[in-house]
């Protein structure tokens, strides 16, 4: 499937904030804060599926 560029700019900045929280959860693995950081990482990684899904029906390049 070809994307345009503003979908793989979307995509790269919610990795970017996701590998920020895994990184994080591992480093503090067993504290509080650790365990925050990856339900948060759950909880971006959902947020990227559905601002890509929306990006995908309303972009025409994408569509």
């Amino acid at each position: 499937m070809k994307t345009c560029h503003r979908f793989a700019r979307i995509k790269a900045e919610f990795e970017r904030d996701v590998n920020f929280l895994r990184g994080h959860a591992e480093r503090h693995q067993g504290s509080a804060p650790a365990k925050t950081s990856a339900k948060n990482a759950l909880s971006v990684r959902r947020n990227m599926a559905r601002a890509l899904n929306t990006h995908l029906d309303r972009c025409p390049e994408c569509g």
